[in-house]
């Protein structure tokens, strides 16, 4: 089976724990995989051994976990690998979903593999497991200029964006069955496409 026919089964998203961090864009991960807990009616409990709330469900005929690290962001290492390694999950078999400055808000892109981009969640996973998994980047904006980032990302978008990443987030929610089963590819063309209307 190759990497892009590997089915889903770990899905992560990327975030901060508490509640004031709960509706910042840095959460966008987060988001995701709620809303897959809710359509798919899968509990998430904390798990202390993976330092995160986890689940387990399935989602069109397959057995897959959810991960919402209860670290902060830039430990996010420290709930995705314990966790991959207990249950001795490839990292072709795990999809990882994080907000993305580099794609305006409203934007969605399915890829498999790459660096971490600077993004300080996947900076502490990748060294651990590699960069063979496969990441739903969810674009949040770029405030333009750097020194404007760190309060970009920890702030709330205002409601015609937010609006835009709910839609993209929506779309990413419909085809998940798609990229559980392993059809990356098709997941792909139709996610990279997508344009909030």
């Amino acid at each position: 089976m190759s990497k892009e026919q590997a089915s889903i089964s770990l899905i992560v998203g990327l975030g901060n724990p508490g509640t004031e961090y709960a509706q910042t864009r840095h959460n966008a991960g987060f988001w995701y995989v709620e809303a897959i807990a809710q359509r798919f009616n899968i509990t998430l409990k904390a798990e202390s051994r993976f330092s995160g709330l986890t689940g387990r469900g399935i989602i069109d005929g397959h057995d897959v976990r959810l991960l919402l690290p209860s670290t902060f962001m830039n430990l996010s290492g420290k709930s995705v690998v314990p966790m991959a390694k207990f249950f001795q999950i490839a990292p072709a078999n795990i999809l990882i979903a994080h907000d993305d400055l580099d794609l305006p808000s409203g934007c969605i892109r399915l890829k498999t593999g790459g660096g971490h981009g600077g993004h300080n969640g996947l900076r502490d996973i990748v060294p651990h497991i590699g960069n063979d998994f496969h990441r739903l980047r969810i674009g949040i904006g770029h405030p333009g200029h750097k020194d404007k980032v760190h309060g970009h990302v920890l702030g709330r978008a205002p409601k015609i964006e937010q609006d835009l990443l709910d839609q993209a987030l929506d779309e990413a929610l419909r085809l998940t069955p798609m990229i559980v089963q392993g059809d990356i590819a098709r997941a792909m063309s139709q996610l990279n496409g997508f344009k909030p209307s």
